[in-house]
């Protein structure tokens, strides 16, 4: 069985037996389906154990409680290793193409490890292939309100969902458009545009829906509420510490920096110090919507 699929704009596909019990637990693809069969890359879905030859590239660092990624080179391209946490065996290894246009998963255990295997395989992949094509995959929460899609930055644990939570509770009008993984797109005309995607962290947001930008905003704890405008080089730097990329990859360093500036040439940026409260969504709102 292969199944279609177009985020962003960006068309891919999974293949794996029809038997395959997977295929009954990743809804999250479901909006997504699409019968073009132009592919920019594919994941065929295996459930053979096996061992490569590699030499380690990059190791993602972290506490436990972080997933854990492992990239590898291999002679055959590029391997990935994957488990939920850190302080876990591996659960998933992806083998995909210099060109990262084909990529074979190899997965383990009961469906909730091989579902976060295809989603984690399938996320990284998207990432490098799309990083030249003006695309970032974003670690963010965006709402869109009045039209518009606002996204909101910060480190793991900081608050991104809980300030996207205020404002669907006090700003009226938002709707939430995806809580851990949405991707912004620069069209060749400079327009941006924020799309939903599959992956959207613990929060079951899987909207096949886009928004032209209207500021991305960098969340900070503080003891009182307080916003203001970035000015371009933090702006730039705020926008590219949230993005998904491997920037040991010089093509992918370019393409992720050449997107990142066209982002920011655009859209404002803000930082909000603030605490978890309704005072800090309104404060935030009355800002990022008045540009």
């Amino acid at each position: 069985m292969t199944r279609y699929y177009t985020v962003a704009g960006h068309n891919f596909f999974i293949k794996g037996e029809d038997s395959l019990p997977l295929w009954g637990v990743i809804d999250n693809y479901l909006p997504f389906e699409t019968e073009e069969r132009d592919c920019l890359f594919g994941m065929e879905v295996s459930m053979e154990s096996v061992e490569f030859s590699k030499q380690a590239v990059y190791s993602q660092n972290g506490s436990e409680e972080e997933q854990r990624l492992d990239l590898y080179s291999v002679p055959e391209g590029w391997l990935l290793e994957m488990a939920p946490r850190k302080d876990m065996d591996i659960c998933a290894r992806m083998l995909f193409s210099r060109d990262y246009s084909r990529a074979k998963v190899y997965l383990q255990g009961g469906l909730a490890k091989q579902r976060f295997g295809l989603d984690n395989s399938a996320m990284v992949l998207f990432a490098f292939a799309t990083a030249t094509l003006g695309t970032l995959e974003m670690h963010a929460s965006v709402v869109a309100n009045s039209g518009k899609a606002y996204l909101f930055l910060a480190k793991s644990g900081t608050g991104k969902s809980t300030h996207s939570r205020l404002w669907l509770e006090n700003v009226p009008g938002t709707e939430l458009v995806n809580d851990d993984n949405p991707v912004m797109r620069v069209s060749q005309d400079g327009k941006v545009t924020v799309y939903g995607s599959p992956w959207s962290g613990k929060t079951p947001c899987y909207r096949n829906v886009s928004f032209p930008a209207g500021a991305l905003v960098r969340i900070r704890r503080a003891p009182e509420n307080r916003i203001e405008r970035l000015p371009l080089v933090q702006a730039y730097a705020s926008l590219s510490a949230s993005c998904s990329g491997f920037r040991a990859e010089k093509s992918i360093a370019d393409g992720l920096h050449a997107t990142v500036a066209s982002v920011v040439g655009s859209v404002p940026c803000f930082v909000l110090d603030c605490l978890p409260d309704a005072q800090a969504a309104i404060i935030c709102s009355d800002n990022v919507r008045d540009h």
